[in-house]
């Protein structure tokens, strides 16, 4: 999804939207862990649990940012272009109070928690650029620290009339929960079977937007509709994992496009199964295995109808989405 659609798609989670107004820009490849005596927040707890911040009692902070491994998890440090599922909170420096993160209870009282799910070195709207790139050559599994202010974090996109100013501290906390390496321009692979009677017809060319055809005479299906047209080998796609896919989606009602990752660079992520993408998403992609090829016809109600704003709102959703990964 390119970065307007997913803002459609994706059910945003207590995100910082306080904080700023749009995905900031800029990284610094340079980063590496600073070792300074003083200033810098004190993180309690073990990846997997919500981090305790506290800053010293009348001291100042670092005058510059700071990148601090808190904890280190193992294996294979996280490179650029690997998508990565993270958990993470952010705080003033001296707050006491979170200010956006991913460790808030869920909506309707369950232990599922909506967590970001980003590819390294690019845009995000849950997270500055350069805290996203503080995790890079981390290992997966650590605790990481980023302290700095607003003003360096954000950028000129620093939401000020959130009350917040440039000269402002702010302490993140990213726990690196889940990491995989796809290939952008990866794609389900095998014999695609026909499609069911009532269904539409897809061709899927290598390397493009699927081709969706909707029946003639067909009235659009009232409730979720599916079929996997390839069928894959990897591991089945559980609630909560980040999903790697690419996608296409076109609408029941004129047969047109109005959205497709080959668009816009290739594979995309996603949280599934938490309330973080479309209910036609979660019902019909969790339980999948990694390798398929999946055919949605999503009704309004499991698609944007719970989103009265939205331009689609009203459409039947057919989507095609090849499922490359799970983190």
């Amino acid at each position: 999804m390119n970065y307007n659609t997913k803002r459609r798609m994706v059910a945003l989670l207590a995100v910082p939207a306080l904080l700023f107004t749009a995905a900031a820009c800029g990284s610094d490849d340079k980063k590496k862990d600073e070792a300074v005596v003083g200033g810098v927040a004190e993180v309690k707890g073990k990846v997997g649990e919500k981090p305790e911040i506290s800053v010293p009692k009348g001291g100042k902070p670092a005058g510059k940012t700071v990148v601090k491994t808190v904890s280190e998890g193992s294996g294979s440090p996280i490179k650029a272009s690997d998508f990565v599922r993270l958990d993470w909170t952010v705080e003033k420096w001296g707050g006491a109070e979170e200010l956006g993160g991913t460790w808030a209870a869920a909506a309707d009282g369950s232990t599922a928690r909506r967590q970001s799910v980003e590819q390294v070195g690019k845009q995000s709207q849950q997270l500055p650029a350069k805290v996203l790139d503080a995790v890079k050559g981390k290992k997966p599994g650590s605790r990481t620290l980023v302290q700095g202010t607003a003003g360096d974090l954000i950028g000129e996109n620093l939401n000020t009339s959130a009350g917040l100013a440039t000269t402002d501290v702010l302490v993140w906390v990213v726990d690196a929960v889940g990491v995989g390496t796809v290939d952008a321009k990866a794609e389900a692979k095998g014999e695609q079977a026909a499609s069911e009677a009532g269904l539409p017809k897809v061709e899927a060319p290598s390397q493009k937007a699927a081709v969706v055809t909707i029946p003639k005479g067909v009235k659009a299906p009232k409730a979720l509709e599916q079929q996997v047209l390839i069928k894959g080998s990897g591991k089945k796609v559980e609630a909560g994992q980040g999903l790697v896919a690419q996608y296409t989606g076109v609408k029941w009602e004129d047969g047109k496009k109005f959205d497709s990752s080959w668009d816009h660079g290739g594979a995309t992520a996603f949280q599934i199964g938490t309330g973080s993408v479309v209910a036609g998403w979660d019902q019909g992609l969790v339980g999948k295995n990694v390798g398929d090829r999946v055919l949605l016809v999503i009704p309004p109600s499991l698609g944007y109808g719970a989103s009265p704003g939205s331009e689609l709102a009203k459409n039947t959703l057919v989507f095609v989405v090849d499922i490359l990964g799970a983190v």
